[in-house]
């Protein structure tokens, strides 16, 4: 009002000029200004960052004006890298900058919320039970009510409630389920803890005190690779991103870095400028194409053909046409190249007789067994230049074992014979280094890349087995399976052959060159791929010739879009055996740089130990996701991937006979997976069952198992005794973001409104051998799914309850990540807003109530605890040779050796509150340790009790130190850790000394005395310290990188061979026709047939490969539904499709078009672009269906997910266990969710309804 009379009174104000005229000063009222500059006042500015795992784990300033969060800018201060590197600042991008929106939008969750159908019955139950768990019986027992809860779920309905009636509900279903069922029927699902380490560890340290079960996540987002585990025994170990400034030649291969690694990204353009050449390998035009000087586009899922032929063109160079010394120094030292491989007998089709690869040549093969009384089995031999057999130090035989044995201190990678200490030279072929006797034989290798799959080109060779000429040798051996005058090759002479060089052998042939169409030559792969042979050359001929002169300095950023594929394994080992060739792995400047999600839990050994309640309870509940959710949601149901597809044509295919989950169902027998629940009957009756005939439970458990009288639950998924029964989800949006297979996961797991299309198989088609078929599936398995999340999320819409948690400015927390050295804070700068907690004030209050509730129902508890056979354990050790099934009578049943380990585990249920807010007394007694080796933590515990306070109330926990806080939870985590406590890093690092017989304390003895505290971090992030849990360095010298300390400091990698291994001698690695890489094609998920035509709207279907990269305006469902990032994007769900696909279906820019296959069904807008290439259609990952998504032609409900035309398929490779690295070890082996070889149908939509109307379907869920 006063602006508008200053307009009315502007001429008789009054008037003085100053500045000779220029300027002048006026009676005008300008209080209305004060709006505009308070917006950029703040009381205080508080450190933080966004918990969101999308690897930048970017510091940021976080503003604060009268209890309200304004604003955020990213901060400036961290620690310099090196005088000769660019910092790793600024960090942030325009997601992260758009995060304080979500504090007080409408999405916020502001209250405590129950589905209005549950809490209706609970409070009626109530009014009239004994108690509240009885109260909880008396409704899931009802299934009429049980189920009208279920079918509202994603329908809304929710009613506002306290958090100590939710408490209270939660607590009783907790107590009824483990009573009445058993606690590993309650599971829970939260990612990436490296984001927010206290967050997680919340949730898992009370499901492992109730001996619930934390869900894997890696595995089941596809993130990290199964190949990492099997040619390094390490689970994605990579540099930080300043190191790609030390490279002189960079393949971006599948990593979109400048959109999915957007504060990192200056250290790619940066290295431009200092003369590394850069190619981008993406079959897509993506946005780091642009910033390459060389763009190659292969067909999507074909980049393992590309590889194969770069390795072809490598090995033809550089190891025969000139031999890089340094090449051939690094293969003979640090890969398995030269280790010898025993040849077995194969009769073809044909009936011609030839050999084909076996197992790697032990020790235990020769008579006396080398000398070896330890482990024989588990040391491979190699041939020594002079010819003879060489026991090289390294291999896994050497790791495990008695104190004071004679070959302790040998797992090293020194170049000596462990039998007498001498120095050796391996040597690569039995052709060089003064050849010895030897013949030259065929060789049978498999061939994949003839098959027809559709849509893709095939490259027919006239047979599915090549026959190659190799060199070998003959042994006089006596050990399993060999015996007599058996032929041996080494690894390197036998991948040559599989590879194609033409080496001039006897019989080889005329050498066609490059241009001869013949796996794997650049012409070969050209046919398959589409990228010009002459770019294969040119690039794999520079990307070596650099590593050659510079001794390793190429390096490959790769993404985990070539692992979303089925066969996987083969795009990556196909880059690795590069990296590999070329001596890149473990070179500052080099190597694989594979960056996902969030990975790297650096403090990771002191926050297992609070995390997964090892400080109380030891061995812990885990379970791989994949399996669980196939098996739990019945996509098994559908699968139409047979075995037989996959087999490799050398196999005997009699010997594998069954669906997928019948292989996993026997990778879970024999110790291989992990299983959840793991017993048809409650494990707490186990032990009272055995109690009560006297016998010890451990032995009830084999005995019953062999007699059939106790059944895994494994066997029979759908009968209502196996079902998971609880379900907590939180950090994560599983039902609108990684959920492969989302419908199924409506339709069974949570029995409500669904998108499946196709049908379950039927027994007959199904075809399952293990498993038992029910004829109806159930559809509603999950009594309760709670979810905690500080926005209404696809997740939050199908659960039971919602609980509001504190966003990340509201908490305080740890944060770490692959890309950066630095650990720091997610720090309160405001308290939580409305009735929002954190994470680890939620679970306390679980814990609390739960304590409570479970009087006069569960006191102190015995139970059986099934864990698999574990990696980084002796039990690695467990089967050496063939696989042997104990059902099927071939071997006996030997818990944690050919079957499951047993533990009989007690459970203090009435003090689960106290142990939960305390540390235990295990880290006294046992200590701690991670990654096969263990240290005293005692100085550290007595530390914490004085840093945190000690327990005063009587009681199990009087005089431990307190976990009150989630700022006590930090300093456990960081006082634990040897990467945060310098005396612990030297601990850790003496007690890897005694492994290998070298000192490494040095390499932390500077930083002794240092101990990082929380508030430590939240001054200024701090750069942690080296330990043994990684294999890079943090020093001042040498930038991290993965491998940096088992080629500098000759620790093994922790393999079979403890080298990287590009053979892999596991059975059923060998007959999967994944022994050695090869390129194999996608398979055929046949998803189309039950749909295509069925539903016609009148517009054309076409079908296209569906590809769901990473986006620019969110990270991952995150900032999806964000305003800022909406109005960045087109304000709701988009595909992408190229414009000749687009004109086929006569679809333009923007209109409505529809997605959909067996699986289901998704609306969206099309986006059409040049950028993308024919055949494929693209969905950003992950754009949720709450905002601006009608309804579906073919479902009738609304919209879908980009995982609503998806379905689990598993891999029997990835089931691989009990076997050196191929041992299962939680988010580090098994079963991964892939999903790139799907086909959608892509038709434009005739009618877009929004389902906004009134119809009496609506009225009642109301």
């Amino acid at each position: 009002m006063s602006h508008f009379l200053d307009r009315l009174t502007y001429f008789s104000q009054p008037r003085e000029t100053f500045a000779q005229g220029h300027g002048e000063t006026n009676g005008e009222d300008r209080t209305w200004e004060d709006a505009y500059r308070d917006r950029w006042a703040h009381d205080k500015i508080v450190r933080s960052t966004h918990g969101v795992n999308c690897t930048g784990s970017c510091s940021w300033k976080i503003y604060v004006k009268g209890g309200i969060v304004t604003w955020e800018t990213q901060q400036t201060d961290y620690p310099r890298t090196r005088p000769d590197l660019p910092n790793h600042e600024p960090r942030g991008c325009a997601r992260g900058a758009s995060y304080s929106w979500y504090l007080y939008s409408a999405n916020r969750v502001k209250y405590p919320l129950v589905r209005g159908r549950l809490l209706k019955h609970w409070r009626a139950a109530l009014a009239v039970a004994n108690s509240p768990v009885d109260a909880w019986a008396a409704i899931v027992q009802n299934q009429e009510a049980r189920q009208e809860w279920q079918k509202q779920r994603g329908l809304g309905g929710f009613v506002r409630s306290t958090w100590d009636e939710v408490n209270q509900m939660i607590a009783a279903a907790n107590v009824y389920t483990i009573k009445q069922h058993g606690p590993d029927r309650i599971i829970g699902f939260s990612p990436i803890p490296a984001m927010s380490m206290i967050s997680y560890a919340a949730g898992s340290r009370y499901l492992n005190l109730i001996g619930g079960v934390p869900m894997s996540f890696y595995d089941w987002y596809c993130d990290l690779p199964p190949s990492s585990p099997q040619v390094w025994g390490e689970q994605t170990d990579v540099p930080e991103s300043a190191d790609w400034y030390n490279s002189n030649f960079i393949i971006a291969w599948g990593s979109n870095i400048p959109q999915t690694r957007t504060p990192d990204a200056h250290f790619f353009t940066e290295v431009r400028y200092k003369g590394a050449k850069v190619v981008a390998v993406t079959p897509d035009y993506s946005e780091v194409a642009k910033l390459a000087d060389l763009w190659m586009h292969p067909k999507q899922g074909t980049d393992a053909a590309v590889a194969m032929a770069m390795g072809h063109v490598i090995l033809k160079e550089f190891y025969f046409n000139k031999r890089s010394s340094y090449f051939d120094d690094y293969a003979r030292r640090y890969t398995d190249l030269p280790l010898l491989v025993v040849l077995e007998d194969k009769t073809l089709p044909d009936g011609r007789v030839v050999k084909v690869p076996g197992r790697y040549v032990r020790a235990s093969d020769f008579v006396g067994q080398l000398g070896q009384a330890n482990h024989p089995d588990w040391k491979t031999v190699a041939y020594n230049v002079d010819g003879q057999v060489a026991l090289p130090n390294g291999s896994i035989g050497f790791r495990w074992g008695q104190d004071g044995r004679d070959d302790q201190g040998l797992w090293n990678l020194e170049n000596k014979d462990a039998r007498q200490g001498n120095t050796v030279k391996l040597k690569l072929s039995v052709l060089e280094d003064g050849a010895q006797a030897h013949e030259i034989t065929d060789v049978a290798f498999p061939y994949f890349g003839g098959i027809d799959t559709p849509n893709f080109n095939a490259n027919d060779q006239g047979n599915d087995v090549m026959l190659r000429r190799v060199p070998i040798t003959y042994l006089d051996l006596n050990g399993e399976g060999v015996a007599g005058r058996v032929a041996v090759a080494t690894v390197f002479d036998l991948q040559v052959a599989n590879y194609g060089v033409n080496r001039g052998l006897e019989g080889e042939g005329a050498d066609g060159g490059y241009d001869a169409n013949a796996p794997y030559t650049p012409a070969w792969q050209e046919r398959i791929t589409g990228v010009p042979r002459e770019q294969i050359i040119t690039i794999a001929r520079q990307f070596a010739d650099n590593a050659d002169k510079t001794h390793g300095k190429s390096m490959v950023i790769i993404g985990a879009a070539m692992n979303h594929w089925y066969h996987c394994d083969m795009n990556y080992r196909g880059i690795i055996n590069m990296l590999m060739m070329c001596g890149c792995i473990g070179q500052s400047g080099g190597g694989w740089s594979h960056y996902v999600g969030q990975e790297k839990l650096r403090p990771q050994t002191g926050w297992t130990a609070l995390a997964f309640a090892l400080d109380w309870i030891r061995p812990p509940r885990q379970q791989n996701s994949t399996s669980f959710f196939y098996a739990h949601t019945d996509q098994w149901r559908y699968e139409k991937l047979g075995v037989e597809e996959v087999l490799s044509p050398l196999a005997d295919k009699a010997a594998y006979q069954g669906s997928m989950i019948d292989f996993n169902v026997r990778s879970e027998r024999m110790g291989w997976l992990p299983s959840a629940p793991q017993l048809e009957i409650n494990p707490l009756q186990v032990v009272k069952d055995a109690a009560a005939k006297g016998v010890d439970a451990k032995d009830h458990v084999v005995q019953g198992l062999k007699d059939g009288s106790i059944k895994l639950s494994c066997e029979d998924p759908d009968n209502p005794l196996n079902w998971p029964r609880n379900m907590f989800v939180w950090r994560s949006n599983i039902l609108g973001s990684s959920g492969k297979g989302h419908e199924y996961f409506l339709k069974h797991l949570l029995g409500t409104t669904h998108g499946v299309q196709g049908k379950d198989l039927g027994k007959d088609e199904a075809k399952p051998l293990e498993v038992k078929w029910h004829d109806k599936a159930p559809e509603g398995k999950l009594d309760l799914l709670v979810t905690l999340d500080f926005r209404m999320s696809t997740t939050c819409l199908y659960s039971d309850i919602v609980l509001p948690t504190a966003t990340w400015y509201e908490k305080n927390d740890l944060n770490t990540s692959d890309m950066h050295p630095f650990i720091h804070p997610l720090s309160a700068a405001v308290d939580p807003a409305w009735q929002a907690r954190s994470d680890w004030e939620i679970y306390k209050g679980f814990a609390k109530a739960f304590s409570e509730v479970c009087v006069g129902h569960l006191g102190v508890e015995k139970e059986v605890v099934l864990t698999p056979i574990m990696h980084d354990t002796a039990g690695e050790l467990a089967q050496p040779f063939d696989v042997k099934d104990w059902k099927k009578g071939e071997i006996d049943l030997i818990p944690g050796v050919t079957a499951p380990q047993i533990t009989v585990v007690e459970r203090d249920y009435p003090n689960t509150f106290k142990r939960f807010t305390a540390l235990g007394p295990l880290l006294d007694k046992v200590g701690n340790g991670g990654k096969g080796i263990g240290w005293n933590t005692q100085t550290e515990v007595e530390q914490l009790g004085d840093l945190n306070g000690r327990v005063r109330e009587e009681g199990v926990t009087q005089g431990r130190p307190k976990i009150v806080t989630d700022i006590d939870a930090t300093e456990v985590v960081m006082m634990l850790a040897p990467e945060t406590n310098g005396h612990v890093a030297c601990k850790a690092w003496e007690a890897l000394g005694k492994q290998t017989g070298r000192d490494h304390v040095h390499l932390a003895l500077h930083r002794e005395d240092e101990k990082i505290r929380f508030r430590d971090i939240q001054a200024q992030p701090r750069k942690i310290i080296s330990s043994p849990t990684w294999s890079g360095l943090e020093s001042e010298k040498v930038s991290y990188n993965a491998g940096y300390t088992n080629v500098h400091e000759l620790i093994p990698w922790r393999t079979l061979t403890g080298r990287q291994q590009f053979y892999q001698d596991h059975p059923w690695m060998r007959d999967f026709g994944e022994g050695f890489v090869s390129y194999r094609p996608p398979v055929h998920l046949k998803a189309l047939h039950e749909v295509q035509g069925k539903m016609p709207n009148g517009n054309p279907e076409i079908a296209l490969n569906f590809i769901t990269p990473h986006q620019k305006w969110g990270i991952h469902s995150t900032y999806s539904d964000n305003l800022h990032m909406l109005t960045l994007n087109r304000g709701g769900p988009v595909i992408w499709l190229s414009e000749d696909d687009a004109k086929r279906g006569g679809i333009v820019d923007n209109d409505w078009v529809e997605l959909f296959n067996a699986n289901g069904a998704i609306a969206a807008r099309a986006v059409v672009s040049q950028r993308v290439n024919n055949g494929m259609v693209l969905m950003y990952h992950a754009q949720e269906k709450i905002i601006n998504t009608p309804g579906s032609e073919i479902t009738g409900t609304r919209g879908g997910i980009h995982n609503s035309v998806t379905r689990v398929v598993l891999k029997p490779t990835h089931m691989i266990g009990g076997y050196a690295q191929y041992s299962y070890g939680f988010n580090y082996y098994g079963t991964i969710g892939t999903n790139r070889d799907e086909f959608v149908l892509v038709r434009k939509m005739r009618r877009v309804d929004w389902l906004d109307a009134e119809t009496e379907a609506a009225a009642q869920h109301a």
